[in-house]
This record gives structure tokens, sequence and C-alpha cells, in this order.
């Protein structure tokens, strides 16, 4: 288990990681991209207002490369507002502002709701029974008590949506948004009752797309999105 040295006004706090070495040495800075995204989205950014400053040089070591592709990787996840390079300093997990979240959410919620659109006109039935799958282990009123594996179903439940909806353009387009969004929906999923409703709106939204009604299907994935905005909006004062 490894650490990534940290910067704040308060007393530095350190964020753990665990990052193995690459054994494909012919893909350094695809593999080294991969492993530093993984572990950014692992970490619980909004959990503290301390700043995650990224050591090159030790992450180099832990992946086994040279500072090259690192430092390749660093770039294309700046491109992609994972991190920022803040000159004699270093690099930085880059956490989201209030603003910024609603903002991806609101782009989320047009996107999503297309791909419910195309998967009424488009997806087998066994594609859609399988998103009704997904949430059988939760139906014996034990959601509390497993609230980080709802977690997972729950980005896995959106992440299928996008998929379903077969179209490269969106999913391409929605890759990225995601990324970032899990963060902000790991982070409330535990709020107030939200996984409760949470788990009625999926339903809903699953027997819509049995019934191929697609203006309620469409409807029903913005509102439920667009019910994450607001969410945030009210309650999300960490992010300011």
């Amino acid at each position: 288990m490894h650490e990534i040295p940290t910067r704040s006004k308060n007393p530095p706090m350190a964020a753990s990681i665990a990052v193995a070495p690459l054994d494909d040495l012919s893909t350094f800075k695809s593999r080294a991209y991969a492993a530093l995204r993984d572990v950014i989205v692992s970490l619980d950014v909004y959990d503290s207002r301390g700043e995650v400053r990224l050591d090159e040089r030790r992450l180099a070591q832990d992946l086994g490369v040279s500072r090259t592709p690192v430092r390749e990787a660093m770039a294309q996840l700046e491109r992609e507002g994972f991190v920022r390079s803040v000159p004699r300093r270093g690099v930085y997990v880059v956490r989201k502002s209030k603003k910024e979240v609603i903002e991806m959410i609101t782009a989320w919620a047009a996107l999503e709701s297309m791909a419910a659109r195309l998967i009424t006109q488009i997806a087998s039935n066994e594609e859609i029974a399988h998103l009704h799958k997904m949430f059988t282990k939760f139906e014996d009123g034990t959601l509390h008590a497993k609230l980080d594996e709802y977690s997972e179903v729950n980005i896995e439940f959106h992440q299928s949506i996008i998929r379903m909806s077969k179209n490269g353009v969106l999913i391409s387009l929605a890759g990225n948004l995601f990324t970032h969004m899990r963060m902000i929906r790991r982070k409330t999923i535990g709020d107030e009752d939200r996984a409760d409703r949470s788990i009625r709106d999926h339903m809903n939204i699953i027997e819509a797309l049995e019934k191929r009604d697609t203006t309620r299907a469409e409807d029903l994935v913005r509102q439920h999105a667009l019910g994450l905005a607001d969410h945030v909006s009210r309650h999300a004062d960490y992010l300011d």
C-alpha cells in the first residue's frame, strides 16, 4: 500500500493507493493512464477539503516504468479534467465545484434520456430483462445494509443504459463524463433516503423500457438525473 503526499491549509492528509507494476511493456502510456485514472476515481476526493497531490516520481516507481509514460498519462488526464498542473508545485487531483458538477449531471441527463429512447426502439427483451436482474438482491428490505454494493450496481445500471443505446457517438460522449460523475454518485447515494428513491426510480424506468413506452422512459430517466442535480444544488455544501 502506498501513499500520495497531500498539501492543504490543514495538517497534511494522505490518500492510500495501490498501484501494481505494469507487466506489458509495449503499452506504457495507455496502461499508465488506465492505472492512474482508476486510482483517481477510487479516491474519496469529496470527503475531504484537502488537496491530493500526485507524486510523479513515486507513481513511476510504483508502476515500474520511467517518468515519461507517467508524465504523458498525466497530460491526458489533465485534458480530461481529472488533474491540474500547478507550476512549481506539482499535479493535483481536481475537485469539481458545485456549478461544474450540476452542469455535468445536466449534460448526462440529456445523453441518458436519449439512450433510453433508443433502447425502447432497438434493445432486445433479454437486454432489458438484465436491467431488472441487477436489483433482485436488494428486494429483501436490507438495502441500507448493502449501500456500498448498491452504489456499484447503481453505477452499472446507468452505464448499461448508455451501452444499450448502441450509439457509438453517444457512448463516447458519455464515457469521460460518467467517470467524473461516478465519484459524486458514490458520495450522494447514502444521503437521506436517496438509495430507496433511487431503486424505485430504476424500477419505474425498467417498466417503461419493458413496455416500449418511449416518451415515459425518456422522461423518467431525465427526471431521475435532474433529481440528482437538485440534490447536489441543495445539499452538497462540501463542493463550495
